[in-house]
């Protein structure tokens, strides 16, 4: 990342573009606290996100959800138990097995539920994927090429997904893709290009006002 300054609205659905290495992952990383700036801040709701330590940051990134292009699934473990893995350590305020089983469903897998994810297909994966991120009712969704590994048919089916439960929840969702066809789907488009902003647009149809945004380069 060199020199990037970005303001993006809650509940905005925004496409993060560029060819590979021009830091698409390396910018959700950033923003989802899971690798740390050298210099610059980083606010989420006011809060610096890399100036966090310890029991803060883990709260913080629990609050996340994170869906990947490979997955990351634990194959011995049924698809529900996956979908749960994340909130098992932690104190919540829902039936964690009963949100596993209505996230499930919501992803169109309420009968796979005991399938161990090893033997789902890489769409289903990815749906169960999808499911995990959504556990911890996060206000942020960072999905790294989630339609990467799927064929056309199947990525359109996730994406679709993802825009229909980010409407239901709200959240405001990024997604870092090379695909056109992912990224027209979106309200905003960030392009990159070894590490710096070559481009920020509204896509048409899209309410402009609604959109508060700040892209400078310093000097």
């Amino acid at each position: 990342m060199d020199d990037i300054s970005l303001t993006i609205s809650p509940g905005q659905i925004v496409a993060v573009t560029g060819p590979s290495g021009a830091g698409k992952s390396s910018l959700l990383q950033l923003i989802g606290g899971l690798d740390i700036p050298d210099s610059g801040r980083i606010l989420v709701d006011d809060a610096d996100i890399a100036e966090l330590s310890g029991r803060h940051s883990a709260h913080f990134r629990s609050s996340v959800g994170f869906v990947f292009q490979r997955y990351h699934l634990l194959g011995n473990l049924s698809a529900l138990d996956n979908v749960i893995t994340p909130v098992l350590p932690l104190r919540v305020d829902f039936d964690k097995w009963e949100r596993g089983q209505q996230l499930l469903a919501a992803v169109g897998l309420a009968d796979q539920a005991t399938v161990a994810a090893r033997d789902l297909s890489g769409g289903q994966q990815q749906r169960v994927a999808i499911a995990r991120a959504l556990v911890n009712r996060p206000r942020l969704l960072l999905a790294d090429e989630p339609t990467g590994n799927l064929d056309s048919r199947t990525g359109e089916d996730i994406l679709d997904l993802l825009t229909d439960l980010q409407a239901q929840h709200g959240m405001t969702m990024l997604l870092a893709t090379h695909d056109w066809t992912v990224a027209s789907q979106c309200q905003r488009v960030i392009e990159l290009r070894d590490g710096r902003v070559v481009n920020d647009h509204d896509l048409p149809g899209t309410d402009p006002d609604s959109t508060l945004r700040r892209i400078s380069r310093p000097g």
